[in-house]
């Protein structure tokens, strides 16, 4: 069989650690090639406390080294940053972003894609907008391409799509550890939307490379004002943070059914 492939398809810098972490780790550990396609620099982000803030243009190219430093941890063997500006990934214009990041798999050739849930984890329109991009992204890939140079190559069909999917537990731990996470969206406020317990596809135990998750991390520095009380967790804590990992099989060509999986390759092995 050949090396199966993994592609984490995401908003922001530190999404690909804190989201997905785990599993980059763990696949990468056993030999699958994982790979990494970001949208943004993530330019409004916090950058340290804030004091003296450089321009986007400065806080974008700092969280870009840290986002490849944290993949490079992971054992990420490939990162693309797509360049659409933080915050305003909902505005881009959709065939064009469809059809980069169809490229993209076409390029890697992933068996599994990965992605943010359609309602973006807490409302975050990027994380909404990456998701939808990277499901239609999954169909434009496996048509005929058009002939343009930059379509990344010939037609890849990928076997299996994720989402992100945190139940209630999970959140409960993640917010406690953080803090109440909220968007406000056109003065409406959107929060955590955990997933139902029992619409949980596939459940993934990545407790064994928890140390190297929190590596990663911590290589996002200009965030740790935020991160920093993470120094407190225990051991038991920071397994269960980044080694036990949720999600929805949104997507199979190769399995299917209620039973819960405990492997994102399960059906292509």
């Amino acid at each position: 069989m050949s090396q199966l492939t993994l592609m984490g398809v995401l908003a922001h810098p530190d999404d690909e650690s804190l989201g997905m972490g785990g599993v980059l780790a763990k696949y990468a550990a056993e030999g699958v090639a994982t790979r990494l396609v970001t949208a943004t620099r993530g330019e409004r982000g916090r950058f340290f406390d804030d004091a003296n803030r450089p321009d986007g243009a400065e806080v974008g190219r700092v969280r870009e080294a840290e986002l490849r430093a944290a993949a490079s941890v992971l054992g990420v063997r490939d990162v693309r940053v797509l360049g659409y500006h933080d915050g305003d990934l909902d505005l881009a214009e959709p065939r064009e972003a469809v059809r980069r990041v169809a490229a993209e798999l076409r390029r890697a050739r992933p068996d599994v894609v990965v992605t943010f849930d359609p309602m973006g984890a807490y409302g975050h329109p990027d994380h909404i907008a990456i998701s939808q991009i990277a499901s239609a992204a999954m169909v434009a890939a496996a048509a005929p391409g058009d002939g343009d140079s930059d379509d990344g190559g010939p037609p890849h069909r990928v076997a299996k799509l994720y989402f992100m999917a945190w139940d209630e537990a999970t959140w409960i731990r993640y917010q406690a550890a953080f803090k109440r996470l909220v968007s406000r969206v056109d003065g409406v406020e959107r929060v955590a939307s955990p997933w139902p317990h029992w619409a949980i596809t596939t459940r993934v135990d990545a407790r064994a490379h928890w140390r190297t998750v929190w590596h990663a991390v911590r290589c996002h520095e200009t965030q740790l004002a935020i991160y920093g009380q993470l120094d407190r967790l225990g051991e038991d804590d920071h397994a269960a943070m980044w080694g036990l990992q949720t999600f929805y099989r949104a997507h199979s060509l190769v399995n299917g059914g209620r039973g819960v999986e405990t492997d994102l390759f399960a059906g292509l092995r």
